[in-house]
Formats: C-alpha cells, sequence, structure tokens
C-alpha cells in the first residue's frame, strides 16, 4: 500500500518495537532478520520506548545495534520514530510532560538519528498533542528537518480531527499519517459513525470523526494496540471477558484455515480506509501469525458478525 498521499510503498502490517527491549541481543537480531524476510520493513519506534527497563532511547539504540546497521542494510528498511513526550528515569512511571517546543523537535530528531545510525528518518511522528504547543513553532522545526533532508514526511499520533487542522495550517508539508489506538474492541472510530444521532453514550463523538477525516484528506491511520483488551489492558484473544468474540473469531479462523491473530488483522486490513495495523509482538510465531492476516479478505458479512460480536449493534 502507499503511506498516505506519498508515493512510499509500505506493506500492509507495520512492526511496532516497543517492547523491543524485552529480548536480548541475539532475539532482536533474529526478530529484525525474520521481519525482513518476511517483507515487513516499516519499522515503528519512538524515542521513549524502553524507558520501562533502560536509558532514554533505549529501542531506538538497541534496534541499530541488532540490525548491524550499515547504509546497505538501512536502504532495506522504511523507518519510523516519535518525539514528544519528556525523559524520565527508569521504572518511575509515565512522563510528566509534553514538549512540541521547536527546540526539543530539533534536539530529539538528532539525538534519534544518531541513535538509529542513519541520516534520514523516513517518517517522523509527534507522538502526542502538547497543550502549549506553538503550531507556527512545530512548522519551522519540521520544516528545518525536512529541508535537511533528516526527515522524508511528516505524521502524528493521537491526534484528533481540529488538531490535524490546526497543525497543518503552518506546516508547509503534508501530514501523510496519524497512529491512534484501533482494534475490533476499540473500534470506537468506526462505530461512532454507525450511531449518529442515537441517544446513546456510543454516538458521543471523542475524536471530530477523525477517522473520515483522514479518509478526506489521504491521512493513512496506523492503528496501534490491536490485539489489546484495552488501554495496554492485555490482548482479548483467548481473553474470558471475551467469550462471544472469540468464539466468532474462531468460527471465522477455521474456515479459513489461519490463527485466530490472523483474523483479527484481517479484520482491520478490511476496511476501506486502509487501515495500518502495528504488531507489538515480539514473537516471531506470533508475528507470522498475524501476517497471514494479509492474505484474508473477510466477507462483508464476515466482518460484521465479528464486529457485533465485540459488543457493538447495528440500529
Amino acid at each position: 500500500m502507499k503511506l498516505g498521499s506519498t508515493d512510499l510503498d509500505i506493506p500492509v502490517m507495520a512492526i511496532g518495537l516497543m517492547h523491543l527491549n524485552k529480548l536480548n541481543l541475539y532475539q532482536a537480531e533474529e526478530y529484525i532478520s525474520t521481519c525482513l524476510e518476511m517483507g515487513l520493513n516499516f519499522f515503528e519506534n519512538a524515542d521513549i520506548y524502553g524507558m520501562d527497563g533502560g536509558p532514554f532511547g533505549y529501542c531506538e539504540e538497541f534496534f541499530a545495534k541488532a540490525a548491524h546497521m550499515t547504509p546497505s542494510v538501512r536502504e532495506k528498511m522504511i523507518l519510523q520514530t516519535k518525539c514528544g513526550f519528556t525523559e524520565i528515569q527508569p521504572g518511575q512511571g509515565k512522563p510528566e510532560t509534553i514538549d512540541l517546543s521547536k527546540d526539543y523537535i530539533l534536539k530529539e530528531a538528532n539525538d534519534s538519528l544518531k541513535r538509529l545510525k542513519t541520516d534520514y528518518i523516513d517518517v517522523y511522528m509527534l507522538h502526542a498533542p502538547d497543550a502549549l504547543a506553538d503550531p507556527a513553532e512545530i512548522a519551522e522545526a519540521l520544516d528545518e528537518l525536512y529541508v535537511s533532508g533528516k526527515i522524508r514526511y511528516i505524521g502524528v499520533s493521537n491526534f484528533n480531527t481540529t488538531q490535524l487542522m490546526l497543525l497543518q495550517k503552518y506546516v508547509k508539508q503534508p501530514i501523510v499519517t496519524n497512529q491512534l489506538m484501533m482494534s475490533v474492541v476499540n473500534s470506537g472510530l468506526i462505530s461512532r459513525g454507525m450511531y449518529v444521532n442515537m441517544d446513546d453514550m456510543c454516538a458521543i463523538d471523542r475524536d471530530g470523526g477523525v477517522l473520515d477525516y483522514c479518509r478526506l484528506n489521504d491521512i493513512t491511520v496506523q492503528c496501534w494496540s490491536v490485539m489489546q483488551a484495552g488501554y495496554m489492558g492485555g490482548c482479548f484473544l483467548g481473553h474470558p471477558d471475551y467469550k462471544p468474540l472469540n468464539a466468532k473469531i474462531e468460527e471465522v479462523a477455521e474456515r479459513y484455515g489461519v490463527p485466530a491473530p490472523a483474523i483479527a488483522i484481517a479484520w482491520l486490513l478490511r476496511h476501506p480506509a486502509h487501515l495500518l495495523p502495528i504488531s507489538g509482538t515480539m514473537n516471531v510465531k506470533h508475528l507470522a501469525e498475524n501476517a497471514q492476516g494479509a492474505d484474508i479478505m473477510l466477507t462483508r458479512k464476515e466482518w460484521y458478525e465479528i464486529w457485533k460480536a465485540a459488543g457493538n449493534f447495528i440500529r
């Protein structure tokens, strides 16, 4: 698929590296090698990844080491990383602040380049909205990085519609991607459009119709926590709180002769918005199971059956 409005060809599933620090060096080398062998060369990182067990920027640096990064290796990859959350001491919980000031963006971009051992980042992301950010200042930083060749494309994470509109008013380059939480059990981006004008909590528009806005403006939606039961709530596959959903997924999986995770990925890929699931597993077996979802085209009936089994309804 293409990334947003660009000509950049990317796999239909990205590789999230948030938990790369859970592997030792040998395991990480094997994991990255397996990804490349499977054609999964879009690696999604962030400066804060690995902070639960290492220094700031740990997963970026560890990835470059495990990949044995050289110019020839680099050209086989599409690298994405993010900035915005500030440094904290390992094991001390969540970041205390978000910083999208010009100075901080420039500093973190240059630090990420060093840690990743590369001259450029394919997709540079703003990790979260900053209430104190000046969009004109953000635009200055991103333009400086773009003109210098240090970044090629610009994206954001967890931005709603008006935040996207405000930022794009100042940024010269198109915003090509927005990373949002999305799975069959966290499908509010989709389901809120199904409950328009209903007297129900489901009808509350919490994001300004961001999914439709991204489609209208050729912004690829990257889906994080694609297997999660809520924010950092563990996998919904096999979870006792999701028995009807798991029964339906297993039924469909048996029909196609694939493991259940493939159906969870196929459900996202079936949506016409050309969603980009981010696989966060560090297990190569599970990675291969996820990747099988790219070969499955669910029927309309199957898609809706899975959606309803997750607790949604048709009015």
